[in-house]
């Protein structure tokens, strides 16, 4: 069964920031009540990085801070496609 997740104004949600929150209950939660605007600054910082090993450490860090309260990236300066 695929699982309907939430995507952002602009960007779609990339299949390995789903499967991460698809696997965390409670970053999904979290997730689907930010809004669509800060989705798709999330995702945006996901998908800005251009090593393999800094959009994992992105992934997991969407899925902890999502967790700890957080509805944005932190000291990003958001999403230049908007």
């Amino acid at each position: 069964m695929t699982r309907k997740l939430s995507a952002g104004v602009v960007h779609s949600l990339p299949a390995d920031l789903r499967k991460a929150l698809v696997s965390d209950p409670s970053a999904r939660t979290m997730w689907e009540d930010i809004t669509p605007l800060a989705r798709n600054e999330w995702i945006c910082w996901v998908i800005s990085v251009k090593k393999p090993e800094t959009r994992m450490q992105h992934i997991e860090r969407v899925c902890s801070e999502l967790k700890e309260g957080m509805r944005r990236p932190c000291c990003w300066p958001g999403c230049p496609h908007r």
